[in-house]
Protein backbone atom coordinates (compact mmCIF):
# COMPACT_ATOMS: atom_id res chain seq x y z
CA UNK A 1 0.00 0.00 0.00
CA UNK A 2 1.39 3.41 -0.97
CA UNK A 3 2.09 6.04 1.64
CA UNK A 4 -1.00 8.19 2.21
CA UNK A 5 -0.96 11.75 0.97
CA UNK A 6 -2.19 14.26 3.55
CA UNK A 7 -2.95 17.93 3.01
CA UNK A 8 -3.34 20.39 5.86
CA UNK A 9 -5.50 23.32 4.76
CA UNK A 10 -4.26 26.13 6.96
CA UNK A 11 -0.90 26.11 8.76
CA UNK A 12 -2.06 28.02 11.83
CA UNK A 13 -2.89 27.11 15.41
CA UNK A 14 -4.48 23.76 14.52
CA UNK A 15 -2.92 22.80 11.21
CA UNK A 16 0.71 23.49 12.09
CA UNK A 17 0.98 21.34 15.25
CA UNK A 18 -1.06 18.49 13.76
CA UNK A 19 0.59 18.53 10.36
CA UNK A 20 4.12 18.83 11.71
CA UNK A 21 3.55 15.85 14.03
CA UNK A 22 2.44 13.74 11.07
CA UNK A 23 5.30 14.96 8.87
CA UNK A 24 7.91 14.29 11.58
CA UNK A 25 6.70 10.67 11.58
CA UNK A 26 7.58 10.42 7.89
CA UNK A 27 4.13 10.87 6.39
CA UNK A 28 3.67 12.77 3.11
CA UNK A 29 2.22 16.06 4.38
CA UNK A 30 1.69 19.29 2.43
CA UNK A 31 0.46 22.53 3.98
CA UNK A 32 -1.85 24.92 2.14
CA UNK A 33 -0.92 28.41 3.34
CA UNK A 34 -0.67 31.94 1.97
CA UNK A 35 1.13 35.25 2.22
CA UNK A 36 4.14 35.85 4.44
CA UNK A 37 3.46 32.68 6.44
CA UNK A 38 3.66 30.55 3.29
CA UNK A 39 6.83 32.26 2.10
CA UNK A 40 8.50 31.79 5.48
CA UNK A 41 7.59 28.08 5.55
CA UNK A 42 8.89 27.55 2.02
CA UNK A 43 12.15 29.39 2.78
CA UNK A 44 12.93 28.30 6.34
CA UNK A 45 10.53 25.50 7.29
CA UNK A 46 7.78 25.47 9.90
CA UNK A 47 8.52 26.00 13.60
CA UNK A 48 6.17 24.93 16.38
CA UNK A 49 7.14 26.02 19.88
CA UNK A 50 5.52 26.02 23.29
CA UNK A 51 4.40 23.92 26.20
CA UNK A 52 4.67 20.58 24.37
CA UNK A 53 8.18 21.18 23.06
CA UNK A 54 9.93 22.99 20.23
CA UNK A 55 10.03 21.49 16.74
CA UNK A 56 11.44 22.71 13.43
CA UNK A 57 10.11 20.96 10.35
CA UNK A 58 12.65 21.85 7.67
CA UNK A 59 12.08 21.44 4.83
CA UNK A 60 8.32 21.63 4.96
CA UNK A 61 6.14 21.10 1.89
CA UNK A 62 3.84 24.09 1.44
CA UNK A 63 1.91 25.68 -1.41
CA UNK A 64 -1.00 27.97 -2.20
CA UNK A 65 -2.07 25.92 -5.24
CA UNK A 66 -4.21 22.83 -4.52
CA UNK A 67 -4.59 22.22 -8.25
CA UNK A 68 -0.88 21.46 -8.42
CA UNK A 69 -1.26 18.63 -5.91
CA UNK A 70 -4.13 16.65 -7.38
CA UNK A 71 -6.24 14.14 -5.42
CA UNK A 72 -5.01 13.12 -1.96
CA UNK A 73 -6.09 10.65 0.72
CA UNK A 74 -6.88 12.97 3.63
CA UNK A 75 -7.51 16.66 4.11
CA UNK A 76 -7.39 18.25 7.55
CA UNK A 77 -9.50 21.35 7.02
CA UNK A 78 -8.70 24.20 9.44
CA UNK A 79 -9.57 27.64 7.98
CA UNK A 80 -11.63 30.14 9.93
CA UNK A 81 -15.37 29.58 9.98
CA UNK A 82 -16.16 32.49 7.66
CA UNK A 83 -13.95 30.87 5.00
CA UNK A 84 -15.57 27.43 4.93
CA UNK A 85 -17.48 27.71 1.63
CA UNK A 86 -14.82 29.65 -0.28
CA UNK A 87 -12.03 27.34 0.87
CA UNK A 88 -14.18 24.30 0.12
CA UNK A 89 -14.46 25.43 -3.50
CA UNK A 90 -10.71 26.17 -3.55
CA UNK A 91 -9.69 22.64 -2.53
CA UNK A 92 -11.89 20.72 -4.97
CA UNK A 93 -8.79 19.57 -6.93
CA UNK A 94 -7.70 17.59 -3.84
CA UNK A 95 -10.79 15.38 -3.91
CA UNK A 96 -10.42 11.85 -5.30
CA UNK A 97 -12.76 8.85 -5.17
CA UNK A 98 -12.16 8.10 -1.47
CA UNK A 99 -10.68 11.32 -0.09
CA UNK A 100 -11.65 12.00 3.51
CA UNK A 101 -12.01 15.66 4.49
CA UNK A 102 -12.01 16.29 8.25
CA UNK A 103 -13.18 19.78 9.29
CA UNK A 104 -11.48 20.86 12.53
CA UNK A 105 -13.13 24.23 13.07
CA UNK A 106 -14.46 25.53 16.37
CA UNK A 107 -18.12 25.62 15.31
CA UNK A 108 -20.74 22.92 14.85
CA UNK A 109 -21.82 23.30 11.21
CA UNK A 110 -18.67 23.11 9.06
CA UNK A 111 -19.37 19.54 7.88
CA UNK A 112 -22.90 20.32 6.73
CA UNK A 113 -21.66 23.44 4.95
CA UNK A 114 -18.90 21.52 3.14
CA UNK A 115 -20.99 18.53 2.07
CA UNK A 116 -22.86 20.30 -0.78
CA UNK A 117 -19.53 21.54 -2.15
CA UNK A 118 -17.31 18.46 -1.87
CA UNK A 119 -19.93 15.70 -1.73
CA UNK A 120 -21.40 14.13 1.38
CA UNK A 121 -19.33 10.97 0.96
CA UNK A 122 -16.10 12.90 1.31
CA UNK A 123 -16.81 14.87 4.49
CA UNK A 124 -16.08 13.29 7.84
CA UNK A 125 -16.50 14.69 11.34
CA UNK A 126 -13.67 16.06 13.44
CA UNK A 127 -12.86 17.68 16.74
CA UNK A 128 -9.59 19.45 17.55
CA UNK A 129 -8.29 20.15 21.04
CA UNK A 130 -5.32 22.49 20.86
CA UNK A 131 -4.49 26.05 21.89
CA UNK A 132 -1.99 27.72 19.58
CA UNK A 133 -1.62 30.65 17.22
CA UNK A 134 0.71 32.09 14.59
CA UNK A 135 3.28 34.17 16.48
CA UNK A 136 5.11 35.35 13.35
CA UNK A 137 5.48 34.08 9.78
CA UNK A 138 6.78 30.55 9.93
CA UNK A 139 6.27 30.18 13.70
CA UNK A 140 3.25 28.81 15.58
CA UNK A 141 3.27 28.97 19.39
CA UNK A 142 1.32 26.54 21.56
CA UNK A 143 -0.28 27.93 24.72
CA UNK A 144 -1.67 24.86 26.53
CA UNK A 145 -0.57 21.34 27.41
CA UNK A 146 -3.03 19.48 25.23
CA UNK A 147 -2.99 18.49 21.57
CA UNK A 148 -5.34 15.84 20.22
CA UNK A 149 -8.13 15.30 17.75
CA UNK A 150 -11.10 13.02 17.27
CA UNK A 151 -12.42 11.95 13.89
CA UNK A 152 -15.00 9.62 12.43
CA UNK A 153 -17.56 9.04 9.75
CA UNK A 154 -20.69 11.15 10.26
CA UNK A 155 -22.88 8.03 10.06
CA UNK A 156 -20.88 6.30 12.81
CA UNK A 157 -19.42 3.58 10.59
CA UNK A 158 -15.86 2.33 11.03
CA UNK A 159 -14.83 2.75 7.41
CA UNK A 160 -11.51 1.53 5.97
CA UNK A 161 -10.32 5.12 5.53
CA UNK A 162 -11.17 5.96 9.16
CA UNK A 163 -9.30 2.88 10.41
CA UNK A 164 -6.35 3.73 8.20
CA UNK A 165 -6.22 7.27 9.60
CA UNK A 166 -6.17 5.79 13.11
CA UNK A 167 -3.13 3.74 12.12
CA UNK A 168 -1.46 6.83 10.66
CA UNK A 169 -1.94 8.74 13.89
CA UNK A 170 -0.74 5.79 15.98
CA UNK A 171 2.51 5.84 14.01
CA UNK A 172 3.13 9.51 14.87
CA UNK A 173 3.26 11.87 17.85
CA UNK A 174 -0.25 13.10 17.03
CA UNK A 175 -2.89 11.92 19.48
CA UNK A 176 -5.62 11.15 16.97
CA UNK A 177 -8.55 8.91 17.95
CA UNK A 178 -11.30 7.29 15.93
CA UNK A 179 -14.53 8.26 17.67
CA UNK A 180 -17.40 5.90 18.35
CA UNK A 181 -19.85 8.83 18.15
CA UNK A 182 -18.39 11.83 16.38
CA UNK A 183 -21.70 13.72 16.42
CA UNK A 184 -21.70 13.64 20.23
CA UNK A 185 -18.02 14.60 20.35
CA UNK A 186 -18.55 17.56 18.02
CA UNK A 187 -21.35 18.85 20.23
CA UNK A 188 -19.28 18.28 23.41
CA UNK A 189 -16.53 20.41 21.90
CA UNK A 190 -19.05 23.04 20.77
CA UNK A 191 -20.47 23.28 24.30
CA UNK A 192 -16.97 23.62 25.72
CA UNK A 193 -15.58 25.98 23.09
CA UNK A 194 -18.47 28.33 22.40
CA UNK A 195 -18.83 29.05 26.13
CA UNK A 196 -15.10 29.43 26.72
CA UNK A 197 -14.69 31.62 23.65
CA UNK A 198 -17.41 33.99 24.84
CA UNK A 199 -16.14 34.28 28.41
CA UNK A 200 -12.47 34.73 27.48
CA UNK A 201 -13.29 37.28 24.77
CA UNK A 202 -15.53 39.39 26.99
CA UNK A 203 -13.07 39.34 29.92
CA UNK A 204 -9.91 39.38 27.76
CA UNK A 205 -8.58 36.84 30.27
CA UNK A 206 -7.85 33.12 30.54
CA UNK A 207 -10.68 30.91 31.74
CA UNK A 208 -9.15 30.63 35.21
CA UNK A 209 -10.20 34.22 35.94
CA UNK A 210 -13.86 33.41 35.34
CA UNK A 211 -13.68 30.09 37.18
CA UNK A 212 -12.23 31.54 40.38
CA UNK A 213 -14.59 34.53 40.69
CA UNK A 214 -17.99 33.42 42.08
CA UNK A 215 -20.01 35.88 40.01
CA UNK A 216 -18.24 35.12 36.74
CA UNK A 217 -18.41 31.40 37.47
CA UNK A 218 -22.21 31.71 37.58
CA UNK A 219 -22.12 33.34 34.15
CA UNK A 220 -19.85 30.57 32.85
CA UNK A 221 -22.19 27.87 34.18
CA UNK A 222 -25.16 29.59 32.57
CA UNK A 223 -23.39 29.59 29.19
CA UNK A 224 -22.80 25.85 29.50
CA UNK A 225 -26.40 25.22 30.56
CA UNK A 226 -27.79 27.09 27.56
CA UNK A 227 -25.68 25.44 24.88
CA UNK A 228 -26.27 21.97 26.37
CA UNK A 229 -30.02 22.62 26.33
CA UNK A 230 -29.79 23.73 22.69
CA UNK A 231 -27.89 20.57 21.77
CA UNK A 232 -30.47 18.42 23.49
CA UNK A 233 -33.23 20.21 21.60
CA UNK A 234 -31.35 19.45 18.36
CA UNK A 235 -31.61 15.76 19.15
CA UNK A 236 -28.09 15.16 20.45
CA UNK A 237 -27.84 12.78 23.39
CA UNK A 238 -26.14 15.19 25.81
CA UNK A 239 -26.48 14.05 29.42
CA UNK A 240 -28.00 16.36 32.02
CA UNK A 241 -24.77 16.08 34.03
CA UNK A 242 -22.68 17.42 31.16
CA UNK A 243 -22.57 20.96 32.62
CA UNK A 244 -20.84 19.70 35.77
CA UNK A 245 -18.52 17.58 33.62
CA UNK A 246 -17.55 20.62 31.54
CA UNK A 247 -16.87 22.74 34.62
CA UNK A 248 -14.80 19.97 36.16
CA UNK A 249 -12.77 19.70 32.98
CA UNK A 250 -12.17 23.45 33.05
CA UNK A 251 -11.11 23.32 36.70
CA UNK A 252 -8.55 20.68 35.74
CA UNK A 253 -6.48 23.14 33.71
CA UNK A 254 -3.99 24.68 36.14
CA UNK A 255 -3.89 28.12 34.50
CA UNK A 256 -6.97 27.85 32.32
CA UNK A 257 -6.81 28.72 28.63
CA UNK A 258 -7.67 31.57 26.29
CA UNK A 259 -9.63 31.06 23.10
CA UNK A 260 -8.48 31.85 19.59
CA UNK A 261 -11.47 34.22 19.36
CA UNK A 262 -10.20 36.16 22.36
CA UNK A 263 -6.74 36.28 20.78
CA UNK A 264 -8.25 37.55 17.53
CA UNK A 265 -10.14 40.24 19.44
CA UNK A 266 -6.98 41.38 21.25
CA UNK A 267 -5.20 41.60 17.89
CA UNK A 268 -8.01 43.58 16.28
CA UNK A 269 -8.90 40.77 13.88
CA UNK A 270 -12.23 39.45 12.62
CA UNK A 271 -14.12 37.16 15.01
CA UNK A 272 -15.83 33.78 14.58
CA UNK A 273 -18.59 35.04 16.88
CA UNK A 274 -21.54 34.45 14.47
CA UNK A 275 -20.68 30.72 14.26
CA UNK A 276 -20.09 30.31 18.02
CA UNK A 277 -22.30 32.34 20.38
CA UNK A 278 -24.34 33.51 17.40
CA UNK A 279 -25.03 29.91 16.37
CA UNK A 280 -26.17 29.04 19.90
CA UNK A 281 -28.61 31.98 19.82
CA UNK A 282 -29.81 31.07 16.30
CA UNK A 283 -30.43 27.41 17.13
CA UNK A 284 -32.03 28.39 20.43
CA UNK A 285 -34.56 30.54 18.59
CA UNK A 286 -35.27 27.74 16.11
CA UNK A 287 -35.85 25.18 18.88
CA UNK A 288 -37.56 27.46 21.38
CA UNK A 289 -34.71 27.29 23.93
CA UNK A 290 -34.00 30.54 25.84
CA UNK A 291 -30.35 31.64 25.67
CA UNK A 292 -30.28 34.97 27.57
CA UNK A 293 -26.70 34.73 28.88
CA UNK A 294 -25.25 33.68 25.54
CA UNK A 295 -27.23 36.43 23.81
CA UNK A 296 -25.90 39.06 26.23
CA UNK A 297 -22.26 38.14 25.65
CA UNK A 298 -22.91 37.83 21.91
CA UNK A 299 -24.41 41.34 21.83
CA UNK A 300 -21.47 42.75 23.83
CA UNK A 301 -18.96 41.31 21.36
CA UNK A 302 -20.82 42.24 18.16
CA UNK A 303 -18.96 45.56 17.66
CA UNK A 304 -15.77 43.54 17.16
CA UNK A 305 -17.09 40.97 14.65
CA UNK A 306 -15.29 42.58 11.72
CA UNK A 307 -12.24 43.59 13.74
CA UNK A 308 -11.50 46.47 16.07
CA UNK A 309 -13.93 49.32 15.29
CA UNK A 310 -12.42 52.43 13.76
CA UNK A 311 -11.75 55.03 16.43
CA UNK A 312 -12.06 52.48 19.24
CA UNK A 313 -10.65 53.83 22.55
CA UNK A 314 -9.08 50.41 23.12
CA UNK A 315 -6.61 51.03 20.30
Amino acid sequence: MSSPRIVIVGAGGVGAPFGSALARAGHDVTFIARGDHLRAIQAHGLRVEGTLGNFHLNPAKATDDPAGLGPVDYVLFTPKLWDVEATGEFIKPLIGPDTGVIPLQNGIDAAERLAPILGEGHVMGGVAAVSAAIAEPGLVRQMAEFQMFLFGELDGSRSPRALRLQAICDASDLDGRLSDDIQYDMWWKFCFLSSGAAITAVTRQRTKVALTDPDMRRVYRSLFEEVVAVGQACGVNLADGLVDELLAREDGFADGWISSMAMDLLRGKRLELPWLSGKVVELGREKGVPTPTTFTLYAMLKPYIDGRPEGSPTG
